[in-house]
């Protein structure tokens, strides 16, 4: 039954509409991982960091971007506790376009557009033929400066 519900678990993950950009999903993905991205694709962030903070795994770029995701997309969001984490996700991986893609969105809700505008950069450099979190955070940036 473990199996079963952790094979739902990872295509709900996979097929979900909500969707958090972190690495593509793996067999060797830890539990925590699979059960997180399921919460996050039901818009349950509480849970989803409640998920995060007991796996306690600091050393990830993944934990620390859906750490991040979450805190900002919970209601109310936590903004700086967001940042924290998607900075700690790009200093164990510079070039993880989750992370890069959620911070530039943070930066454009912080009014920081040239913050966004240097990620976007990054991401542009980071996703070698294009990539989905590159043309969205190039959309948000086209709606920010649209707005002012």
């Amino acid at each position: 039954m473990k199996k079963i519900l952790s094979a739902l678990l990872l295509l709900l993950s996979i097929v979900g509409l909500s969707h958090a950009a972190d690495s593509a999903p793996a067999k060797q993905d830890p539990i925590w991982l699979t059960q997180v991205r399921a919460s996050i694709k039901a818009e349950k962030y509480d849970q989803a960091i409640q998920q995060l903070q007991s796996a306690n795994d600091t050393s990830s770029a993944d934990w620390n971007n859906l750490l991040g995701y979450s805190l900002r997309k919970k209601q109310p969001p936590d903004l700086v506790g967001a940042e924290k984490y998607y900075q700690a996700a790009l200093k164990i991986d510079p070039n993880h376009r989750g992370a890069l893609e959620y911070y530039g969105k943070l930066k454009l809700i912080n009014n920081d557009l040239p913050g966004a505008e240097a990620l976007l950069a990054r991401l542009d450099k980071a996703c070698t033929f294009g990539c989905e979190e590159y043309s969205d955070l190039k959309e948000a940036v086209k709606k920010y400066k649209s707005k002012k």
